[in-house]
């Protein structure tokens, strides 16, 4: 992880990252629907597609190839983060719906996640790691540069209620 971001030092009440379990998958959609419609005002709509994400990964995930990790501060969820093939690339992975909690952000979780997803996808052999966010998730959007992400791509459209602007995002491990 160190290699992702240099000069990261230990948050002495850092989070413990685990596997998920019981209730951990459903608490994933939840909260990307209340905190995406709190901060941004996306409507249902981007809680259903959350759950179609996850749906898809609990029906039929490859346990040595993808992966969820769930933070938690104190023994309370924190974040998440999930790293699952790209359908149309075999050689690629994809990070899907990193969250940190509102109270738990500025402590470095969210670069832990990331990180923790980048050196899993590069552990397994995949050659590169994608994403596709929108241009409001600026600390998000942060995180990518710190870790080498490039820009490829960015689309106007309408999604969860909003005139947004997606932004596809790409590392070469």
């Amino acid at each position: 992880m160190a290699a992702v971001f240099p000069g990261l030092t230990p948050d002495p009440d850092a989070a413990v990252l685990r596997s998920p379990r019981p209730g951990d998958l459903g608490w994933m959609v939840e909260r990307h629907g209340a905190v995406y419609a709190r901060e941004f005002g996306w409507d249902a709509r981007f809680e259903a597609h959350c759950a179609r994400v996850v749906a898809a990964f609990a029906d039929d995930h490859h346990p040595l190839l993808e992966r969820v990790w769930i933070a938690e501060l104190e023994g309370e969820r924190a974040g998440c983060a999930m790293c699952v093939r790209d359908g149309s690339a075999p050689s690629t992975a994809r990070l899907r719906l990193l969250l940190v909690e509102p109270y738990a952000r500025g402590r470095g979780l969210g670069r832990r996640l990331l990180a923790e997803c980048v050196g899993f996808a590069r552990g397994v052999g995949y050659r590169a790691l994608v994403l596709r966010g929108q241009n409001v998730l600026v600390a998000a959007r942060g995180l990518c540069l710190d870790a080498g992400f490039v820009q490829t791509a960015e689309t106007h459209h309408r999604s969860y209620g909003r005139d947004l602007v997606g932004q596809d995002w790409h590392l070469v491990l």
